[in-house]
């Protein structure tokens, strides 16, 4: 089953990628990002408009309340569920989105979970953990998590103290991380991975003047909706946390948007890092300073398809 992707990060094009070529190849496009599935959240999303979309469908956007939690395993399961449906039309399913852990666990056989059953061993661990859990708090706990196993913690939110716990007891007794299997990940698609990417001067910019139209579009009243709801998971997402200080009195408008900018540039840095060294890109390409580079990239999709 051929399945187009088209990553890489925040600001770098890909939505208006994404739309031209749906339209050239029959495509219909699943969303591959962990905050644009909460309703309401539209502008610190980034949302595709419905003059963007062009008629093209859209799917995993807007399918939660912003107070809900949603997981790499939901989005793993549903994504894989949707690019059955496209196919089974005829269309081609373009994924789309720049979080990288939901992408790799969408291609690869990852499981998202583990099912062993520990005995007295994982018994003894769950009851340390829970004593720990209750003298240095809940994100004392989840940092002990980040520091063995990076990729779960990206994954479980520091709240959920239960499955906190189970991936510091998969990690203790097996020594591999509860998000990924002993066996090497294989594949499950033919698929087409497309990695945006420009100049970092070039990026950073473009990141800074999406900041300037996500104010200018009304992101501080859409992160109003969160002011109550500061542990949710949509909270968290980079362009509503840095609201919270706001919130409370303890800096300005201006400074909120200056932290915003810095820290989407961290995180496009991060982004290019993750699919540079975690994934197996089939093209990388510059779109923004070489928009002819269009022709070429169309050309090797089409030869894709045609195998």
């Amino acid at each position: 089953m051929k399945v187009l992707v088209i990553a890489g990060p925040t600001g770098v094009g890909k939505t208006a990628l994404s739309i031209k070529l749906a339209q050239k190849f029959n495509g219909e496009i699943i969303s591959g990002d962990s905050l644009q599935v909460y309703r309401q959240l539209d502008i610190g999303t980034a949302k595709v408009t419905k003059k963007e979309a062009a008629d093209i469908p859209h799917h995993l956007i807007d399918i939660c309340d912003f107070t809900a939690a949603y997981s790499a395993a939901d989005f793993q399961k549903q994504a894989r569920a949707k690019i059955a449906a496209i196919s089974a039309k005829g269309k081609l399913p373009i994924v789309v989105g720049g979080t990288g852990l939901y992408i790799q666990a969408l291609l690869y056989d990852y499981k998202l979970g583990a099912s062993e059953d520990f005995g007295q061993q994982g018994e003894h661990l769950r009851q340390k953990y829970q004593a720990y859990a209750q003298k240095e708090g809940r994100v004392a706990l989840w940092q002990l998590l980040l520091k063995k196993d990076p990729l779960a913690a990206e994954k479980i939110h520091f709240n959920n103290e239960r499955k906190v716990i189970r991936a510091l007891e998969v990690f203790d007794l097996t020594g591999h991380s509860i998000t990924k299997p002993k066996d090497e990940p294989q594949k499950l698609y033919d698929d087409f991975l497309i990695a945006l990417t420009t100049e970092r001067e070039v990026l950073y910019e473009r990141i800074n003047q999406r900041v300037e139209l996500m104010f200018a579009a009304g992101l501080a009243k859409e992160a109003t909706l969160l002011e109550d709801y500061e542990d949710v998971q949509a909270a968290k997402g980079i362009g509503y946390r840095e609201f919270f200080p706001y919130f409370k009195g303890e800096i300005s408008l201006d400074e909120v948007k200056e932290a915003i900018k810095l820290d989407s540039r961290r995180y496009a840095k991060r982004q290019l890092t993750w699919f540079r060294n975690r994934m197996e890109v089939t093209t990388w390409v510059d779109l923004i300073t070489q928009p002819e580079a269009i022709e070429a990239l169309q050309q090797k999709i089409q030869a894709w398809l045609e195998e």
